[in-house]
């Protein structure tokens, strides 16, 4: 039974040139999927990344505009060595931002 049986979803038409609608295919068979259920998730991880990739440039742009406000930064040897730290399992305090010295 379908999980859409009763559901009115409206439809899209894409159209595809035949070349990648044989690589579609091809791919889907070898992920043991339909070619439309091949479609819906790549489309679905795609909006996803777009979604992923706006957060974080928002994030970016926020972090940016404190940085231009406050003067403050981290500088990049004590940056690196937290992350350093990290990657090791250590937890090290996190640097402290400050005005950097001209």
């Amino acid at each position: 039974m379908s999980p859409f049986q009763g559901l009115s979803i409206p439809t899209t038409t894409i159209r595809i040139e035949d070349e990648l609608k044989a690589r579609v295919a091809t791919a889907a068979t070898r992920a043991a999927k339909t070619a439309h259920a091949f479609i819906l998730d790549a489309i679905a991880q795609t909006v996803e990344q777009a979604e992923l990739d706006e957060t974080f440039h928002r994030a970016a742009d926020e972090r940016w505009a404190n940085v231009l406000a406050t003067g403050k930064t981290v500088p990049w040897d004590d940056a690196k060595a937290w992350l350093e730290a990290r990657s090791r399992g250590e937890h090290p305090r996190k640097p402290v931002a400050r005005n950097p010295a001209r």
